[in-house]
């Protein structure tokens, strides 16, 4: 039997590795499946490997943690494959392991602010699938949440939220996050105290309440059929209910209000060799249509990397730091802009001055024509690398999925780099980002 998984494990490595060489400039199309207990299924089939990866998308993210126990969701979702019960009896953490292992495949579970994500890759041959398949629907369906194993990783989570407390990034992320979003949800982060407060009824509950068909969304890309992938979402689901309970609407979430300065920023004193920086404020969904102008416009600003306005003055004119960044992060919901660098502690005002101006006149000003389509070349020739293999076009699908967006997204997507204009990056950027509006967090051992 070890044998056997070895050879399996080199298979799938080995076929893994092919697939990182196989061409992806030619757009397969998304196709839309038959809705099975209320949840949306979508197929993109690729024949270049025999394997299959699926995910299945739950709108059971941290922003639905109940008050005084933020992490529920995140413990709910991660304690998934760590027991369950089946059509032959309990399985046990071990025995769920020891399957995986044997099938050749990947099972994983992960936990963002908007939603739980189960992803499942195997090789596509039809008993091996099937396995995989009816380990993840039992895993979905009936988990068995056993008091014992909540308690061993509630210990370990509390272990990880103290060590976490001596990592600079890590109480920074949480302090930016708690200071952008206020009392929205997403502003929550799990402590010690809340962890504590978890049961495993309250798992049991969670799971009863938003683990059901009408919230999942299910994503499949791979050497499968489609009448194939319509037996899969139909055996990954065949446990789940179609729907349950109304659920509490979420909160609005509000705009950044303008502010003096000193009650936008706040200093963390923090025992560490350099200061930690983050600014910014909520922004734009991924289904707005100012997506894309906005995108264009922060690789000029500083998602280029070396070629960016932040690198140019915060680095190359006055070596304040090696590196400093923008992103927006959009979700389906609610979105982030956020802007980073890390420097002396004595060199932190000078910095946030720097950058704050920087990102002042861009919102002012915009970028250069030639910054513009130096940067939307870049984006257009770099799109080929983020559909070359299975794993990142189901990211895609996923997203496009989740985020409500057309069917062809993938397809026109470098057609929509292509027609921002100067206009629309500066109107975009003037309509939703302004600095009297911006959070800034500084973290270090002298602030100044």
């Amino acid at each position: 039997m070890r044998a056997i998984r070895l050879i399996m494990r080199g298979v799938v490595a080995s076929l893994l590795g092919l697939g990182l060489l196989s061409s992806a400039y030619a757009i397969l199309p998304i196709e839309q499946l038959e809705s099975y207990k209320g949840a949306k299924a979508y197929l993109v089939q690729t024949k270049s490997l025999p394997m299959v990866d699926i995910e299945i998308s739950i709108d059971a993210g941290d922003r639905y943690d109940p008050a005084g126990k933020s992490g529920l969701a995140t413990v709910a979702g991660q304690l998934l494959n760590y027991g369950a019960k089946s059509a032959n009896g309990l399985l046990t953490e071990a025995q769920i392991a020891d399957e995986i292992a044997d099938l050749g495949a990947n099972l994983s579970i992960a936990v963002s602010g908007e939603r739980a994500i189960m992803r499942i890759r195997s090789l596509s041959r039809k008993d091996l699938r099937e396995r995989a398949v009816q380990l993840a629907s039992s895993l979905l369906a009936s988990p068995a949440y056993d008091p014992k194993i909540l308690a061993r990783e509630k210990q370990r989570m509390t272990t990880a939220l103290l060590e976490s407390e001596t990592k600079p990034e890590a109480v920074l992320e949480r302090r930016f996050r708690k200071s952008v979003y206020g009392n929205y949800p997403l502003g929550n982060s799990p402590s010690v105290q809340t962890i504590a407060n978890i049961t495993a009824t309250d798992l049991h509950q969670f799971h009863k309440q938003f683990y059901r068909g009408d919230r999942m969304i299910v994503s499949i890309v791979g050497d499968v059929s489609r009448s194939e992938a319509v037996q899969v979402v139909q055996d990954l689901l065949k446990g789940i209910p179609q729907s349950g309970p109304a659920i509490a609407a979420l909160p609005e979430l509000e705009r950044s209000p303008v502010e003096p300065l000193n009650q936008r920023e706040v200093n963390i004193p923090f025992n560490a060799q350099q200061a930690h920086i983050a600014m910014g404020m909520t922004a734009i969904t991924r289904n707005n249509p100012d997506y894309f102008p906005l995108l264009v416009g922060n690789y000029v600003l500083g998602g280029g990397g070396f070629v960016s306005q932040l690198v140019s003055e915060v680095r190359e004119k006055r070596g304040l730091a090696y590196s400093v960044y923008s992103y927006f992060a959009p979700g389906k919901d609610s979105g982030i802009f956020q802007a980073g660098v890390q420097t002396k502690n004595d060199q932190a005002s000078v910095t946030v001055e720097v950058m704050s101006a920087t990102i002042e006149k861009f919102i002012a000003n915009g970028p250069t024509q030639q910054e513009l389509d130096a940067a939307k070349a870049n984006l257009i020739n770099g799109y080929p690398l983020r559909i070359d293999n299975n794993r990142k076009l189901l990211d895609n699908v996923s997203a496009i999925a989740w985020n409500n967006l057309p069917l062809n997204t993938m397809e026109i997507w470098t057609k929509q780099v292509e027609e921002v204009t100067l206009e629309q990056v500066k109107a975009a950027f003037q309509k939703y980002l302004a600095m009297d509006r911006m959070k800034i967090v500084i973290l270090g051992a002298q602030n100044k």
